[in-house]
């Protein structure tokens, strides 16, 4: 890369995390999947997670993702499950969900008689988050791409409590007849975070079966009938997710230009913007300059501006009554 120009796009969606941050109560993550059958296939630029009545138990748990497949598996809270077996006998818990299980403080592991045994630490809170709000991020409407059909797939599936279409441009009523009734309509200025909402999201039924576009073709397009349980996982997926991850998920580089906004964001003091340092920055950049990478920790960040807590006591403990079984 021999030039500092960054996407229009990026410098879009952190300024618009960023203001969601302030302006909510939301946990705020961005590219997220947000398909049943296979998460990828629909990419979300940013999410927004409501907490519920049960979030600050959640919140007490771990600051990391909790594994679905973890918290739908056998393994309990009141007995120890031999590992080996439980592995061997499921097809959804393999050991890569185990050890981020583990990692994440959900699932105690124990050793007895030279076997290794696994419990829940605690009973996972069904009720940690409200609801969710999937954005789809187009600063300039005059480039829409697959924006009607990522939007009409937003829709049919029901993922999401509500859809928002949040851009930079002039929104005409050609642009609102192009996208679902359904869909909230946001014009956001990057710049002095001014947000004025164009157009209502209508509320989706997240609880009812939904519909997921597969694929789209001339004269042929592919669907899947997706059931309420499996929207369900989608949804908790969905929000460990975000939760675990967030939206400054971008290092910010050893450059002499390199800086960060107060709220986190990788500027360029060259340039006199925000760059996206994954793209432009580094020794194709013709102004990079080796340094020192900005004293600024986003998880910091994070816990003080949300209702995200960094580094939580967690709960793991003994289950009373297990010495029994050495």
């Amino acid at each position: 890369m021999v030039d500092a120009d960054t996407p229009r796009e990026f410098a879009f969606e952190l300024a618009l995390c960023a203001h969601l941050e302030e302006s909510t109560e939301w946990v705020v993550g961005r590219q997220l999947g947000a398909a049943v059958d296979r998460s990828g296939r629909r990419i979300v630029d940013v999410v927004g997670v409501v907490p519920g009545p049960d979030f600050e138990r959640r919140a007490r748990i771990t600051d990391r993702a909790i594994p679905v497949r973890a918290v739908e598996s056998d393994v309990g809270v009141g007995e120890r499950v031999p590992r080996a077996r439980t592995v061997r006998d499921s097809e959804e818990l393999h050991d890569s969900v185990v050890e981020s299980a583990v990692e994440a403080g959900f699932f105690a592991t124990e050793r007895r008689g030279g076997r290794e045994y696994l419990r829940q630490t605690t009973r996972y809170p069904r009720e940690w988050f409200r609801g969710l709000v999937g954005i789809e991020n187009k600063p300039d409407l005059g480039e829409p791409g697959a924006l009607g059909r990522q939007l009409r797939t937003d829709v049919s599936l029901g993922l999401f409590e509500e859809v928002v279409l949040a851009t930079a441009s002039h929104v005409t009523r050609a642009h609102l007849n192009r996208i679902p009734d359904e869909v909230g309509v946001w014009r956001f200025d990057p710049e002095s975070g001014a947000r004025e909402v164009i157009r209502e999201a209508a509320p989706l039924s997240t609880d009812a079966p939904g519909v997921e576009l597969v694929a789209e073709r001339p004269l042929r397009t592919e669907i899947e009938l997706v059931d309420r349980d499996a929207k369900e996982r989608a949804r908790t997926r969905v929000a460990e997710r975000a939760y675990g991850k967030g939206w400054r998920t971008y290092d910010l580089p050893a450059c002499e230009h390199a800086a960060a906004t107060a709220d986190g964001r990788p500027y360029c003091a060259h340039f006199d913007r925000v760059v996206d340092p994954a793209r432009v920055c580094g020794g194709g950049c013709r102004a990079y300059d080796p340094g020192s990478k900005p004293d600024v920790d986003g998880d910091d960040l994070r816990d003080e501006r949300t209702p995200w807590r960094r580094d939580p006591p967690g709960v793991v403990r003994r289950q009373s009554g297990l010495d029994r079984f050495g």
